[in-house]
């Protein structure tokens, strides 16, 4: 892999864990809100995307802390 392509999906690991953390806050702050919902839906587009970039991942043998996504578990971490 180029050393391009390789600063691409670290910088896009680490962006889209951000904002799926950040999507983990907005739906814990909302409860109880009229925006739960939407925040709760939000929160779940992002749990998707970081599941599927982390078994693509494994599945072409790429390590996920080379994708800035070995420190954040779906399960644990967006839900």
């Amino acid at each position: 892999m180029t050393s391009t392509a390789e600063h691409y999906l670290s910088d896009l690991g680490a962006l889209i864990k951000e904002q799926a953390l950040a999507a983990k806050h907005s739906k814990d702050s909302a409860s109880g809100s009229d925006s739960y919902d939407y925040e709760l839906g939000r929160l779940t587009a992002w749990h998707e995307v970081v599941s599927l970039m982390q078994q693509q991942a494994l599945a072409f043998g790429l390590d996920l802390a080379d994708l800035a996504l070995d420190d954040v578990s779906p399960e644990r971490d967006l839900t």
